[in-house]
């Protein structure tokens, strides 16, 4: 676990990111120390640098869900968190058109350096791809490989004439994408979003993300004429494929596959099983925090006590920004039948983790009052924090159960303290 040591107290990093009255710190810790505002501070005559984050995180989310014919649901959730702009957009088609109703497609689009070539790929890129003619009833893996990857290049080609026309040439996109058949899941990624599938309770499989580090990906940087420092491309562009970012694509005599940032995805075929329980597409912004392992844990364990899937997806954000993302968060989550169930076993199970997390915190809150303290969020989240708890979601650990941690808090708090000064009683706000 990482840590952050405050004196001779040793404590959990995410510890830091749970509390209202340490949120000034937590931002200027994120940052680098000492900001504390949108700016670096400046000499006289130095050009002022906006910061890329947030003194406070957007918490609103954007959720919805849906459902085919032949039994997929989905639910997509989406929160720009501590960046100051939102650059994520999302495809959700849970049933093609034109003989293609047992198909469907979904994509992630994380975009850097603005939004409109996340925005502009979100609208066209399924479009670009079923225009190739590869993808009918016959469901045939290699046409649709093929069809995936002049998709995705006949997207570029266009987004640069966009781009060209309104100034879009420093913005890009990762994808991540997967087209689901009656047989078999596409699954078509480009950069370091990421798709994985769950099938019978284990990780089945996982995209690759492509990394400027990465052997084969720095082989053609450096063909193209660039560089890898810092793992990013000429120290700058963490990403070795995209689409957009054409000021990598500019390598005279080379195809678009072999510049330094290449739109080519990377697509893999995988074959359908009555063991499928769901598929996670999501940006970076979850998987800088939890591994494959640990999501698909998390997620099976959700399913048993919830039967909204857009509360799972809200559930796994909320888990990603306590546990230390400072990028936009987005998660499309698709449930086959497989999928766990509702159970009443867990359901109890869940009700018994809370009743021990808020006897746990009263113990604490009552100790550390008995020795004169007035215990704030932060003393009661770090001894907890060290304190064994068991049955606590498998992925999740504390961080996961930070609101029923939080409201057991100011419960005890309000208990002890029924009046603040003001004689408005408690009402901090929590980030």
């Amino acid at each position: 676990m990482r840590t952050t040591r405050k004196g001779s107290v040793e404590m959990p990093a995410f510890v830091r990111q749970l509390v209202k009255e340490t949120e000034k710190r937590v931002s200027s810790f994120f940052k680098g120390g000492g900001r504390g505002g949108a700016e670096h501070m400046q000499g006289e005559g130095e050009e002022v640098i906006p910061s890329p984050y947030l003194d406070r995180p957007v918490l609103d989310k954007l959720t919805e869900e849906g459902c085919s014919r032949w039994g997929l649901t989905y639910a997509l959730g989406s929160m720009q968190g501590w960046r100051a702009n939102m650059e994520d957009y999302h495809n959700c088609v849970p049933q093609l058109g034109a003989g293609l109703a047992d198909w469907s497609f979904f994509a992630v689009f994380d975009g850097h350096a603005g939004n409109q070539v996340a925005q502009y790929a979100s609208q066209h890129l399924l479009d670009q791809v079923l225009a190739t003619g590869g993808i009918g009833p016959e469901d045939h893996p290699d046409r649709v490989r093929g069809s995936f990857t002049d998709g995705f290049l006949h997207t570029d080609k266009h987004l640069l004439t966009a781009a060209r026309r309104e100034g879009w040439e420093r913005g890009g996109t990762t994808v991540t994408s997967t087209l689901i058949s009656p047989r078999y899941f596409y699954f078509a990624n480009c950069g370091d979003s990421r798709a994985m599938l769950c099938r019978a309770g284990q990780v089945c499989f996982s995209t690759e993300d492509h990394k400027p580090y990465s052997p084969l990906e720095r082989e053609r940087i450096e063909s193209a004429g660039g560089s890898v420092s810092l793992q990013r491309i000429n120290g700058s562009l963490a990403v070795s494929r995209a689409l957009g970012d054409f000021s990598y694509k500019g390598a005279e005599n080379r195809p678009p596959t072999q510049q330094m940032v290449s739109p080519e995805p990377e697509v893999c075929v995988v074959e359908r099983s009555p063991g499928d329980e769901f598929l996670v597409l999501a940006c970076d912004g979850v998987w800088d925090t939890v591994s494959n392992e640990e999501l698909c844990a998390f997620i099976r364990s959700r399913l048993r006590v919830c039967t909204d899937l857009r509360d799972v997806c809200s559930q796994v954000i909320d888990l990603c920004l306590y546990k230390g993302s400072l990028d936009n968060i987005s998660i499309i989550l698709v449930c086959f039948p497989g999928a766990p169930q509702l159970s009443a076993e867990a359901l109890h199970q869940e009700a018994a983790l809370e009743d021990l997390l808020e006897s746990k915190v009263a113990e604490i809150y009552e100790e550390l009052s008995s020795q004169g303290e007035d215990p704030d969020l932060l003393s009661v989240l770090t001894v907890l924090a060290n304190t064994d708890v068991p049955g606590l979601p498998p992925g999740g650990g504390l961080q996961s159960k930070r609101n029923c941690i939080i409201s057991a808090y100011y419960e005890r708090k309000e208990a002890h303290n029924p009046t603040a000064p003001n004689g408005l009683g408690v009402s901090e706000k929590l980030v």
